[in-house]
């Protein structure tokens, strides 16, 4: 797949989401075969009002490239001029991608994410703008509409399309559903039939299998993996050896599992410093020991991190509940 002068191999490309691909998560899932990723949303309004934080949001590292930024608002006047600065922010990026998907009440409450799904034209004007102004190839993320009323996203994408983007992103739900019931891949594949620019599709892919299915009967150029990522970063290597028809890579063993979640928490802690990273590596931590023996009891322990020692103590609580279970013959060996 193209995106301006730059070729994706096949595979899957990481999903932004807000408050969780930060620039160590971006890189981890890189390193496991991501073809790229997309930096957390950042509102075009607060990069012209001289937001420090959302400047802050912006900054790529050398290794998570191949990477997007991604921005939201409604005024076209706002992204004429928030996007040269972005670009100060975020020089190494590979496009821009428009945010017209997401559901949180608090960004299409103020009329930004899947809002403007409800105003095709506002929309249109708003692409058009980022496509004059940017030098870089510019993207749109939408979903299928914003309810079961409104099931538009054909027609964005052709406006879209129109307008000068250079690949469409569709979320299999309307803004209603938010991430329930289970994604409607003729919605998806609907998309795919009304454009000739490259189509990625989103939503619940988790695995080799769930990839190649989407794929399969969406004919989209790429898929784009986003919480079947969390806790799961090598998922990125299993889609795109399955996409090659190569054996999957083997699944990390549990005890290589918490040092790739200590590993990830350090990481965050030194991009943030350890106060705010050991907070912000909570939940991953969370994700990551899913399915291990005592996962109740870790979770609490998850939501009380307040040091990278305390992850250390963690891990080694994880190992010692999995050992007393294998001993007690309970424990599979695999999560």
């Amino acid at each position: 797949m193209k995106i301006g002068n730059h070729i994706f191999e096949k595979g899957a490309a990481l999903a932004p989401m807000a408050g969780v691909t930060d620039a160590a998560f971006r890189a981890l899932c890189r390193s496991y075969g991501a073809v790229y990723t997309v930096s957390e949303m950042v509102s075009v309004k607060g990069l012209t009002f001289g937001d420090r934080k959302s400047r802050q949001l912006l900054a790529l590292g050398e290794d998570e490239l191949p990477a997007a930024i991604q921005l939201f608002g409604d005024d076209p006047d706002c992204w004429k001029k928030a996007i040269p600065m972005a670009l100060e922010s975020a020089p190494q990026a590979a496009f821009i991608d428009i945010n017209m998907g997401c559901p949180a009440p608090k960004i299409a409450g103020s009329g930004g994410g899947a809002a403007l799904m409800k105003d095709l034209a506002l929309a249109g004007r708003i692409i058009e703008t980022a496509v004059s102004v940017s030098p870089l190839p510019v993207t749109v993320k939408m979903r299928l509409g914003w309810d079961d009323s409104l099931r538009n996203a054909p027609q964005l994408a052709r406006i879209a399309q129109e307008a000068g983007a250079a690949a469409i992103c569709v979320h299999g739900r309307t803004r209603e559903q938010m991430y329930s019931p289970p994604v409607d891949i003729e919605g998806i594949a609907a998309v795919r039939a009304e454009v000739t620019i490259p189509v990625i599709a989103n939503g619940d892919v988790t695995d080799s299998a769930t990839a190649l299915q989407m794929l399969r009967r969406t004919g989209c150029d790429l898929v784009m993996v986003g919480r079947g990522a969390l806790g799961h970063p090598w998922v990125f290597a299993e889609i795109a050896a399955a996409l090659k028809g190569e054996p999957l890579p083997a699944v990390p063993a549990p005890e290589e599992r918490l040092e790739i979640m200590v590993e990830h928490i350090r990481q965050i802690c030194r991009n943030k410093g350890e106060y705010v990273g050991i907070r912000e590596a909570r939940k991953h931590a969370a994700w990551y020991l899913k399915g291990f023996p005592g996962a109740a009891g870790l979770r609490k322990d998850c939501g009380e991190l307040a040091s990278v020692e305390d992850a250390l103590r963690l891990r080694d609580k994880a190992l010692s509940l999995m050992i007393a279970q294998e001993r007690e013959g309970s424990f599979c060996g695999s999560l």
